[in-house]
Parts: structure tokens; C-alpha cells; sequence
């Protein structure tokens, strides 16, 4: 172990205990990496503490074979070696089965079957929250992702700090910090080849255009991208609140056949912000999944009473459309499921 004793070692248990259920199980979610590891590392002194609010707060660790390396046997066993040594209590490894032919892609695929296999560990241990080791860097990576894919407020929010039993303890923390954490406490960590394979987009970001980035326009690139995540994510939240708000004013008594029914003119008047995310969560409530900004506008075209009454066809099997003067939802806006 290092003598030295890193601030950012200091920072990220102050991060972890923040977290940590302090009454019951928590589980680090570990790859073996040095996100991870450092994670691990913060957590374990608050394993069994012999006094303070977290004296009851135990802390365990899941590792998660994508079965995608042919090293990942090894790794995992590595993994599970190193986290024995910090005294987390209990340590568990599960397979994850990725779908190759599911169509989204690898990585989302990888991803799928990711939080599948934390959901079972979940379950098995009784654990109420994960610690996941997403960092500074990766929420910047994923900043950028959102400005590529033009995506909105929500997506610029990047990853967030927590959801369900979810928790990212070190996104104020840099990647090069969780190496210094591991070196202090003498951990090798796994370097994963998929890190800097180019076949993958966050790949030739993380290497390529973040480091571009840096050197050609500001040395502090990837602060300010997470500092702009953070922004976004407030911003998102107020917005959707308030969506959340209208939709409620606005949705009338369902109509035959499931239908779902919204002033036309009501919806019209309010902000474009705000009117978008009152026709995805109307929705969403029909059954459906989040739409597209582009069939989003297609819906808001619909409240234009000159032009086309629709049916516009959403995601999910539904549709909507403007009532028409001969219709008994007139001057509603309508979502009703397709027929075919």
C-alpha cells in the first residue's frame, strides 16, 4: 500500500457514505477495473464499522461474467480475490447472458444483461442498493453521446447519481483519481481491451475525440461536461415535474376503447418544453414507450386545427389524431391503440 494517503480515497468514502444503507445490506457492483476496485476500496471502510450511524451497514460485492473475453474466468476470479482481501462480506459472481441477436447492439445488449444479473443479486442477497463505479469521465463521455445523438434535455443529464436501487457515488470523482485509490491500496486492476476497441462509439470517444477535445479546446473539458450534466439534470427534473402537473390538468376521462383524451387548444398554449413532455407521458400512460422527437412533432402538428387531423402512428401500437368536427372529440387531442 502506498503511504501516501490520497485525497481522493478521502473524497469518494465521503461519496460512498452518503449511500450506503446504513441499517442494512449494500452491494458493489465490480468489473475488476479500477473504477470499480476504487470503489470497492471507499466501501469497505464502512463495512461493520464498530461505531457511528453506519455501525449496522454491511457492504458486499457482485461480480458480473459477460462470458464476452476469453479471459473473463480469470478476471473474475481475480476480481473476487482482490475484494476478499478489503473484507467485503458477501461476494458473489453471476454470469450475465447477453443476446447477441438482440438487435440494439452490443454494448446495449452487454447492458442488458448487466443490470439483469445485478437485479438477481438483488434479490439473492436481500441487498437494498448497488454502488455502480461510473465516474467523471464517464459522464462526460455520456454528454457527449447526447450532443451526437441531439436527443434533448433529459439525455444531456447524462448518468444519473441515482435511480431505484441504483447509486453512482464517484461521478465527481476522474478516472485517473479511482487508479490512484487502487494503486494506493496496492490492487491491479483489469484493464478491459474493449476500452479502446474503435468498433465502439463511447470507445472512440473516450480515446479519441475526449483527448482531441482537451488538447484543442479546454484542458478542463471533462469538468465542464460533467458540470453541464449536472445543470441539465436539474433543469429536466423542474420541466418534467411540471409536465407531469399539466398532464394531470389535462387528461380527461378516457374514452371507448382505452382512448386517451386531451384539451386540443390547452395543450396548444402550453411552452413547446413542457407540451412535448405532456404528449410523451400521455404516452406512456396509453401503454406505449418514450416517442421520438421526430414523432413528437408529428403529434404537435396535430394541434394545428388546418392542418392534418392524423392519425399519426406512435411507438408501442398506438396512434393519435385531432377530432374532427363530425367527431364527439372534437377539439380533443386523441391516442387511442391501432388496430392493426
Amino acid at each position: 500500500m502506498s503511504p501516501r494517503f490520497p485525497d481522493s480515497l478521502n473524497r469518494a468514502r465521503r461519496a460512498v457514505e452518503a449511500v450506503v444503507d446504513p441499517a442494512g445490506l449494500t452491494l458493489v457492483a465490480c468489473s475488476g477495473g479500477a473504477d470499480s476496485l476504487a470503489l470497492a476500496v471507499a466501501a469497505a471502510f464502512h463495512h461493520q464499522r464498530s461505531s457511528g450511524p453506519l455501525a449496522q451497514a454491511r457492504v458486499g460485492a457482485v461480480v458480473v461474467d459477460h462470458q464476452l473475453h476469453p479471459e473473463s474466468e480469470a478476471v473474475t476470479t481475480t476480481a473476487l480475490r482482490q475484494l476478499e482481501s478489503l473484507g467485503l462480506e458477501p461476494l458473489i459472481s453471476l454470469p450475465a447472458a447477453v443476446d447477441p441477436s438482440s438487435g440494439t447492439g452490443p454494448e446495449a445488449a452487454a447492458r442488458t444483461a448487466r443490470y439483469a444479473a445485478f437485479e438477481r443479486a438483488l434479490t439473492r442477497t436481500g441487498a437494498s442498493r448497488m454502488l455502480l463505479a461510473h465516474t467523471q469521465d464517464d459522464q462526460a463521455e455520456q454528454v457527449l453521446l447526447g450532443l451526437a445523438r441531439g436527443s434533448g434535455t433529459r439525455t444531456l443529464a447524462g448518468i444519473p447519481a441515482e435511480r431505484g436501487p441504483f447509486h453512482r457515488p464517484l461521478l465527481g470523482l476522474s478516472r485517473a483519481e479511482t487508479e490512484e485509490i487502487c494503486a494506493h491500496a496496492g490492487l491491479t486492476p483489469w484493464q478491459d481491451p474493449a476500452n479502446a476497441d474503435p468498433r465502439y462509439l463511447r470507445s472512440r470517444v473516450r480515446t479519441r475525440i475526449l483527448p482531441f477535445l482537451q488538447a484543442e479546446l479546454s484542458g478542463s473539458i471533462r469538468e465542464s461536461l460533467a458540470r453541464t450534466a449536472q445543470i441539465a439534470a436539474e433543469d429536466a427534473a423542474y420541466l418534467e415535474q411540471e409536465a407531469k402537473q399539466v398532464f394531470a390538468a389535462l387528461l380527461e376521462d378516457p374514452g371507448a376503447e382505452g382512448q386517451l383524451r386531451m384539451d386540443l387548444a390547452a395543450l396548444h398554449r402550453a411552452p413547446p418544453a413542457i407540451r412535448r413532455r405532456v404528449i410523451a407521458l400521455a404516452v406512456v400512460a396509453a401503454g406505449g414507450s418514450a416517442p421520438s422527437f421526430e414523432r413528437l412533432g408529428a403529434v404537435e402538428k396535430l394541434l394545428v386545427t388546418e392542418g392534418s387531423a392524423g392519425p399519426v402512428e406512435l411507438e408501442g401500437h398506438l396512434s393519435a389524431h385531432r377530432g374532427t368536427r363530425e367527431s364527439p372529440d372534437y377539439g380533443k387531442l386523441v391516442i387511442v391503440p391501432r388496430l392493426n
